[in-house]
């Protein structure tokens, strides 16, 4: 099965990243947003299985990202990939509804982890 996948994050080295994890890991359609304003556009134009959501960006943050989601009701998985590592904001994005929290750089095997753990193959 092939997936849609959006990497939303402000650095363009951290979306190759992710992207090249990703294509170790899933069949997937992948494209990518330099902020939480163009995530929201593509969310909007298209359906996307997964998004992987950096926090801090430049326009519209990650938590902003996540609040319209909600409150949209955008049928979509969020695993969040930052470096802001705190308690605080992980119980945020946990109330939010990402899927899970992983830290940046992230590890190839912890993102297959999270995504086998909720059935992305």
């Amino acid at each position: 099965m092939s997936y849609s996948v959006l990497v939303c994050d402000d650095s363009v080295v951290a979306r190759k990243q992710v992207i090249r994890c990703l294509n170790g890991i899933l069949d997937a359609d992948i494209c990518q947003a330099s902020n939480g304003r163009e995530a929201l556009a593509v969310l909007a134009a298209r359906q996307i299985d997964l998004v992987c959501l950096d926090l801090t960006m430049p326009e519209l943050d990650g938590i902003g990202v996540l609040e319209a989601i909600k409150q949209q009701v955008i049928e979509t998985y969020v695993v969040v990939i930052s470096a802001d590592i705190q308690g605080e904001m992980k119980a945020r994005v946990a109330k939010l509804g990402a899927l899970e929290f992983l830290e940046k750089p992230v590890k190839p095997e912890a993102l297959q982890a999270t995504l086998s753990r909720f059935g992305i193959r």
